[in-house]
């Protein structure tokens, strides 16, 4: 909206779209960003189809902890232990809604459940539920693909 309150197309400042680009950014910077906010979104399969649900996270070293709660979609994605974990991807990006400039990263690899009591207890300290529903759970993201890319100004 301008400052008279009417809508304008998305991007547009002033009737002139602001030129930009998109710079792919290595490992370390994707996971590096990624660590910079605390909320994404986890996609999974759920009865044979892909489902999305946003959560909030940590991440430790190349590793996105989430805490999941009893009886939730997401305590499907608790492996066996005889099983390397579940396939997921993770997405957590800023990008500001009038510049569309910011950056996004993708974090595809396996979930697992976090089954050390100190483990579990520790992240429970760290990582605070943003529902009011008790968390009973923790999962481990174990990133085995990692992108990510900035919008910028185009130079």
């Amino acid at each position: 909206m301008d400052q008279e309150g009417e809508r304008r197309p998305a991007g547009r400042t002033g009737g002139a779209m602001s030129a930009r680009h998109m710079r792919e950014v290595d490992r370390a910077e994707a996971l590096r960003l990624l660590a910079t906010v605390s909320l994404g979104r986890i996609v999974f399969t759920q009865h044979a189809l892909p489902a999305v649900r946003p959560v909030n996270h940590l991440v430790e070293g190349e590793d996105i902890i989430i805490r999941i709660h009893e009886g939730g979609a997401l305590a499907s994605l608790a492996a066996p232990a005889d099983v390397p974990g579940v396939v997921v991807a993770y997405e957590a990006d800023v990008i500001d809604p009038d510049t569309h400039l910011g950056w996004s990263v993708v974090v595809t690899g396996y979930a697992r459940a976090v089954v050390d009591a100190e483990e579990t207890d520790r992240y429970a300290d760290l990582l605070r539920p943003w529902v009011g529903q008790p968390m009973t759970g923790t999962l481990r993201i174990r990133p085995d693909l990692v992108t990510g890319f900035r919008l910028e100004a185009a130079p």
